[in-house]
């Protein structure tokens, strides 16, 4: 099986979808590695590395599209600059594509017909079912700490005063708000980050479990109001949370109000699986922060949990700060590309038998994970989202 890891080609985008570790696993299971020259360079991991693993080194990446069966990445396919087309042009029919699709969010939808209709088979990373047996697969959660700990910091670096107390000769400055939306993986990294910080932190998570784990690092809860029936799912000892009806997304954002008002720092990280992320802050809740005040909206990958966010972007609205950057993991190439390329290699030699791909289309995992198969669209939340389920 041949398998091709082409260089990441959104902006500022600094990692790459394998490390020389994972290309030697991958050829000592008897697969072909095409890599493509200098794509590890922005991780700080370099072709003669890749090449001492067993990778050949390939300047133009069409021939990677070309000869490979499996494609592996970081990002979404996008347009190719240098190449004058489009990565999902570059592909071919039957062809895997192993990467963060986020295929439900808006700006994805077309990409997604596309890839369909090209006859590739699409994998997206964020459907990774978080269970025992997929934990080492689940590049979600391992970006997601990278993105809980660097966005604090981006919202810290943003603020014009300090997140501590301050004692000083004329006074006590007061220490930030931080407010973190979503206490999942990213949501307790940003938690812990933010005490580390010297900040006042305070969390809201429709889930009682999360609001637990948040309190156990020293987050104030703030109550959503939501009733659990209502607010959760859970398979087996795991909860996840639910679509909530219009008239609850109400609610909670009206419980939310006043500690949106107060906080110096917002950390969005409220997603729902392999669905549009829920908008939690609305322009008018923006409107009532503090100028000088900022938002880091991590799950905007999903549509982001503020309806005002700028999708890859870092803005100004209101007086308030919002980053809409879409690769916060990306800002720690090193650790993420290391925490990346274990997760995505570990998913390829469970989806692979005998030197070529073999899903088994009926394992949770692949369920859970497959976008376009057979010219299809099937991944539900992006069928949903798109108004075609």
């Amino acid at each position: 099986m041949i398998i091709g890891v082409p260089k990441e080609i959104m902006h500022d985008e600094a990692r790459v979808a394998a490390i020389p570790e994972t290309v030697k696993k991958m050829v000592t299971a008897g697969n072909v590695v095409l890599f493509e020259k200098g794509a590890g360079e922005g991780s700080f991991y370099f072709d003669n590395q890749y090449v001492e693993a067993g990778a050949t080194i390939v300047e133009d990446p069409q021939e990677i599209y070309d000869k490979a069966d499996v494609i592996l990445k970081v990002k979404e396919p996008l347009f190719n600059q240098a190449k004058g087309k489009h990565e999902i042009e570059m592909m071919h029919s039957g062809q895997y594509l192993i990467t963060f699709i986020h295929p439900a969010a808006p700006v994805n939808h077309e990409m997604v017909k596309k890839m369909a209709a090209k006859g590739i088979i699409g994998l997206t990373l964020d459907g990774v079912p978080r269970i025992s047996r997929a934990q080492s697969m689940d590049a979600l959660s391992s970006m997601s700490t990278c993105a809980g700990y660097k966005g604090i910091l981006m919202g810290a670096s943003d603020l014009p005063k300090f997140c501590p107390m301050i004692g000083s000769a004329v006074g006590v400055v007061k220490p930030s708000n931080v407010l973190v939306i979503g206490t999942g993986v990213a949501g307790l990294r940003a938690v812990a980050t933010a005490k580390g910080l010297g900040a006042k932190v305070f969390a809201a998570d429709i889930r009682p479990s999360a609001c637990e784990q948040a309190m156990s690092l020293g987050a104030k809860i703030v109550d959503c109001g939501v009733p659990e029936e209502i607010a959760v799912r859970k398979v087996g000892v795991v909860e996840f949370a639910k679509k909530l009806p219009e008239e609850w997304l109400v609610k909670e954002r009206e419980n939310l109000a006043a500690a949106v008002k107060d906080a110096d720092i917002i950390f969005c990280s409220a997603l729902l699986q392999g669905q549009l992320a829920p908008v939690l802050l609305t322009d008018e809740m923006v409107a009532s922060m503090k100028p000088g005040s900022a938002i880091v909206d991590i799950s905007i990958d999903q549509g982001g949990n503020c309806a005002i966010t700028t999708p890859g972007e870092r803005d100004v609205k209101h007086g308030v700060t919002i980053e809409g950057i879409k690769n916060i993991p990306g800002q720690l190439p090193t650790s993420s590309t290391w925490l990346f390329a274990n997760n995505i290699c570990n998913l390829l030699l469970f989806l692979a038998k005998d030197g070529k791909m073999a899903p088994d289309w009926d394992d949770e995992i692949v369920q859970k994970i497959l976008v376009t198969k057979d010219g299809k669209i099937v991944h539900s939340g992006a069928l949903e989202a798109m108004g075609l389920a």
